[in-house]
């Protein structure tokens, strides 16, 4: 399942139909506090921050959460990290909190469900869904220097994926982090992200096979038969025809046509190899093991000099 494609997707997805109420303009309108409690209490209303209510929803979604945020937070506040990642279209690392940044001298809200961020470097916003929130390739580096290292080359790769990044963009970028929390880190995942992945387990997969040295495995790799692409393999040792697979839960399905596509391919003189997410969380070490024995027997590409 192309998991990245849903994110790049879901801005658009998004209606932010609901209307913010503050209990001061409530009041002004004649609503008492009591009565706005009654409301939320009831269903009329839903309750975000003390005195902040939206009308109009009974889900909220993304933008109507963030609006509802602004109404308690500073008029310079911007959105940042997970929320700016959604809204820009590589939100592949959940948080239910909206993520804001405010600059050092900045007063925020103390609000459960406010992640407020102090900003170690100027913001230079930019508007999506009309909510200010800073750029692709600062939201991309906050999260690679501060999620966990698996999903933050998935952050990347999804950042690369929705093409409101570069790798020239992201270089840039990363090195305006220097000396900050996880620079170092971030700094070598740019180095190894790229646009091809398709969801946050392919991304892990081969932060795995790649920490492990076995670098000649390639994302997204085409096998094309009699010129017509057939097949795309999510990790490949083209020349050795050693594949690597992320066999997720959504691959049970088509358990037929899956047995046709290896049986295909395994007749052309590929291996092929499948890891489910226990090896990925549970027992890497499998992983790379599988996939040595695989190679071992395999002749080495001929060396270019």
């Amino acid at each position: 399942m192309d998991l990245f494609r849903e994110a790049r997707d879901f801005p658009g997805t998004l209606a932010g139909r609901a209307t913010v109420l503050t209990s001061a303009a409530m009041a002004r309108a004649g609503v008492t506090p009591e009565a706005a409690e009654w409301r939320a209490d009831h269903g009329g209303l839903t309750r975000m921050h003390r005195g902040v209510y939206l009308s109009g929803v009974a889900e909220p979604d993304l933008l109507d959460r963030i609006h509802a945020a602004q109404a308690v937070c500073s008029p310079r506040t911007v959105v940042g990290f997970h929320s700016a990642a959604a809204l820009l279209g590589f939100g592949v690392v959940e948080d239910d909190r909206v993520h804001v940044v405010v600059a050092p001298d900045e007063p925020f809200p103390q609000q459960p469900t406010i992640r407020v961020h102090r900003a170690a470097l100027p913001v230079t916003p930019v508007v999506r869904r009309g909510v200010a929130c800073t750029s692709a390739a600062r939201t991309a580096i906050d999260l690679a220097r501060t999620v966990p290292r698996d999903l933050a080359l998935a952050t990347l790769d999804a950042a690369l994926f929705s093409r409101t990044c570069t790798a020239t963009t992201l270089a840039a970028e990363v090195a305006r982090h220097r000396g900050l929390p996880g620079y170092v880190r971030a700094k070598s995942l740019v180095a190894r992200a790229d646009g091809l992945s398709q969801c946050t387990q392919e991304s892990q997969l081969r932060l795995i096979i790649h920490d492990a040295g076995l670098v000649s495995f390639v994302p997204q790799v085409e096998i094309r038969h009699r010129g017509v692409k057939k097949y795309v393999l999510d990790l490949a040792d083209v020349h050795r025809r050693v594949a690597a697979e992320y066999d997720g839960a959504s691959h049970a399905l088509r358990v037929r046509q899956d047995r046709e596509r290896h049986n295909w391919l395994d007749e052309r003189g590929w291996r092929m190899r499948y890891f489910t997410d226990i090896d990925l969380y549970q027992r890497p070490e499998k992983i790379v093991r599988d996939l040595r024995i695989a190679l071992a027997d395999r002749p080495s590409p001929p060396s270019r000099r």
